[in-house]
């Protein structure tokens, strides 16, 4: 994997991140495909959209279909039928929301399936073995997110662990050859919760190991909005300016923007096909609730200024009516707006950093969403 920055604004940056299965322009999102799918969305959708990298979960895909399906159908791509790069996380982020389930030990992590109760231990190495068996183009190491808030020693000694997994992890992907005949690169994760002398500390301890990029994770984990923004900072100017940096799980539109000017190149969360799901759209006039009385006999599209799919053919009413109907299309075209949006949001992002007036624009347009959200 290479990385070429292509110009600054300040911390904002845009660029490339090339991989076997194409080139990702950045700053970047990534939709979620947890199970080896984006919910609702097609994967000829994807494309249309524009979207360059799509994200799947290790602890999901481990589960089902598994690994000696994912091996036999040669790796997630061809099993998706999906050509371009994958990301691939690490499990670590279940660790932590299914903490009910899980025990940690230096070793690595004992948890139960939320399938069928089934005990299952994920090392460090195994976490690396699944991934080869994805084929992912970005593996990830397996990392503890601690929960909000937790105390100094206790996010001292997660850290820790953190970095001796990221070692060991480092050291599986040498011993292991690649499956399908392409390359995949591996990014360390920053963690630390919100604790400033431990964030330094675990940026100066993976960026030693030489990653080909880094993840800023534990975050969006429950602190206030501006610690996030204040930590990812602090995270993105500790880590090397040739490498990508990745802000796990993040967020909003407005999180998005605000992050991208502190330094960050990729993004991922669930947030635009679930509320999309939940009948929540996002548009350049800020979020509306489909299911709204006010939208009962509105013929305009969700977004004048959107051309997808759901927003040329479609009016405000059929949407609305198609929640309230119960109808799975509903589902569908609020998940393909809400991720066109996302995709649009990022590409404006970099199309306004290789400009040199993101700032200006990003300020502007933040204030236009705030303003009409609180109008809503």
């Amino acid at each position: 994997m290479r990385f070429t920055l292509e110009n600054r604004e300040s911390s904002a940056r845009a660029g490339k991140i090339e991989t076997d299965h194409g080139v990702i322009e950045t700053p970047i999102f990534m939709p979620v495909g947890t199970q080896g799918s984006v919910k609702a969305i097609e994967q000829r959708e994807l494309e249309e959209l524009g979207a360059q990298i799509i994200l799947g979960n290790t602890y999901h895909l481990y589960l089902r279909p598994g690994i000696d399906v994912l091996t036999r159908m040669g790796g997630l791509h061809s099993f998706m039928n999906w050509k371009k790069p994958i990301l691939s996380d690490s499990g670590g982020y279940q660790v932590f929301s299914l903490s009910d389930l899980r025990k940690i030990s230096e070793e690595g992590v004992i948890f139960k399936s939320h399938l069928d109760g089934s005990t299952h231990f994920f090392t460090p190495e195994k976490v690396v073995e699944i991934q080869r068996a994805i084929g992912s183009d970005v593996i990830m190491v397996l990392d503890e997110c601690t929960p909000y808030p937790c105390d100094h020693e206790y996010a001292k000694r997660s850290n820790q662990l953190t970095v001796r997994w990221a070692v060991r992890c480092q050291e599986a992907l040498k011993n292991l050859p690649a499956l399908y005949g392409h390359r995949q690169a591996m990014f360390g994760i920053v963690q630390g919760s919100t604790y400033r002398d431990i964030r330094i500390e675990s940026a100066k301890a993976l960026t030693a190991l030489d990653f080909d990029g880094y993840a800023i994770g534990g975050l969006a984990v429950g602190e206030p909005i501006q610690t996030m923004y204040e930590l990812t900072e602090l995270s993105a100017s500790l880590l090397p300016a040739d490498k990508p940096r990745y802000l796990m799980g993040v967020g909003t539109p407005e999180n998005l923007l605000e992050c991208i000017e502190r330094g960050v190149d990729m993004f991922d969360c669930v947030l635009p096909t679930r509320n999309g799901r939940n009948a929540t759209l996002f548009t350049r006039q800020g979020k509306l609730n489909m299911t709204n009385a006010q939208f009962k006999n509105d013929k305009d599209p969700v977004d004048a200024e959107c051309s997808c799919y759901a927003c040329r053919n479609f009016s405000r009413a059929y949407i609305r009516h198609l929640f309230h109907a119960k109808e799975i299309f509903a589902l569908q075209l609020a998940s393909l707006h809400n991720l066109s949006f996302y995709l649009w949001l990022v590409k404006e992002a970099r199309s306004h950093i290789l400009s040199n007036d993101f700032s200006f624009w990003k300020k502007d347009f933040v204030f236009r969403m705030q303003t009409n959200l609180a109008r809503t």
